[in-house]
């Protein structure tokens, strides 16, 4: 049981990017370190000297929970460095977390991400954790699991269709994030009052989508390494069909699903490749003629430069035409010239099998020898 609790706290701060649950009587030594977590951060710019005119840039990047990242305003004179805990600004009162950038790379992160440095709107950080910060912290983040799951046998005694994911607690114990997904619109106002009368916090509730879902749960994809929405992921776009479609993929949903229900992330990692390779390809609805006969396309190997076709009169037969032999049959017939046959231009010939039975499972026969022998009692 204490092994649990144990494996359970560490999750717990792993997702706020500690490598362990902090400890205020050692100074929070050793806590935060480049990839013990998830979606970290790397400070390449570190090293760069800056030059006596230039001031340190005022404000940096505070991780929380999970994706949860902010920038905040330091005051003047103070220093901070990457994997201190601060108690930065919030609504209200203040919050927990720890800081994973600093310094002229926060300035190129705030414009990737669009926001004005300038702005009135970005929050201050107090100062660095006091102990009995860290301790009020420990003790919130403790709660979490404990808080999500009596959560949800509230909304299951309601009755209402939504399911509550995550819950992050506040650094000071004011206020707690519910994160959940719902299939269609819910109205929780009975269940924020039923959640704020037994947990006397300030209650929030926030909606995320299956592909957020994933990446808060975790776990293994199909390619045998971790989710990518849970590792580094974290610019969700919308993936079709088409993106399977132009990589010659098999259109099997239980293939092209991930564990969100969802099409892969990683549909779109390579699509852009493909389409420009399929630039140079001639139209595949184009019918080939020869005087032997019609031959449509069955399918295309991209990167070998291969398409493949078969005669509509013996569709089983495929020949593998190099790209540029295709183009030369499609311009030949453009003038009104036929080619005596196809396999003239085919690189290799395949003949297409519907069903083979390779284990002959299916066989009622399948252990009768040649040599039966008949004993007669």
């Amino acid at each position: 049981m204490e092994d649990q609790i144990k494996n359970s706290e560490e999750n717990s701060f792993l997702s706020r990017g500690c490598c362990q649950p902090p400890r205020p009587q050692y100074h929070n030594e050793m806590v935060y370190a480049h990839g013990c977590s998830k979606l970290d951060s790397y400070n390449w710019l570190k090293e760069i000297i800056l030059p006596d005119s230039q001031d340190r840039f005022d404000c940096i990047e505070v991780r929380f929970k999970n994706s949860r990242k902010d920038f905040y305003r330091i005051p003047s004179g103070s220093w901070f460095n990457e994997g201190d805990i601060v108690a930065v600004e919030a609504s209200p009162g203040h919050d927990i977390g720890i800081i994973t950038l600093t310094g002229e790379v926060v300035r190129l992160q705030m414009r990737r991400k669009r926001v004005n440095p300038a702005s009135d709107d970005i929050k201050k950080v107090y100062r660095k954790a006091r102990i009995s910060d860290i301790e009020k912290w420990i003790s919130m983040v403790d709660q979490e699991d404990q808080t999500m799951h009596r959560a949800r046998r509230i909304a299951s005694r309601i009755g209402l269709k939504m399911k509550i994911n995550d819950v992050e607690y506040q650094g000071d114990g004011t206020k707690a994030i519910f994160y959940y997904t719902a299939d269609e619109r819910v109205d929780f106002r009975e269940l924020i009052k039923v959640l704020a009368e037994n947990f006397k916090v300030r209650i929030e509730m926030r909606q995320i989508g299956v592909r957020q879902e994933s990446g808060r749960l975790g776990g293994i994809g199909t390619c045998g390494r971790e989710l990518c929405c849970s590792t580094w992921l974290t610019d969700f776009r919308s993936v079709s069909t088409n993106m399977a479609r132009v990589q010659q993929l098999s259109p099997n949903p239980q293939k092209l699903a991930g564990q969100c229900s969802k099409l892969k992330c990683c549909l779109r990692y390579e699509y852009e490749v493909y389409i420009d390779a399929l630039k140079h390809f001639p139209n595949s609805e184009i019918i080939l003629k020869t005087r032997k006969g019609e031959a449509v396309h069955q399918k295309t190997d991209i990167f070998s430069q291969i398409m493949w076709y078969s005669y509509v009169v013996d569709p089983n037969n495929l020949m593998a035409i190099p790209v540029e032999k295709v183009r030369e049959i499609i311009e030949q017939n453009t003038k009104g010239v036929f080619p005596e046959k196809l396999e003239d231009f085919a690189k290799i010939k395949e003949q297409k099998v519907d069903f083979e039975n390779v284990v002959g499972q299916d066989d009622l026969r399948r252990f009768d020898s040649g040599n039966e022998i008949s004993v007669v009692i």
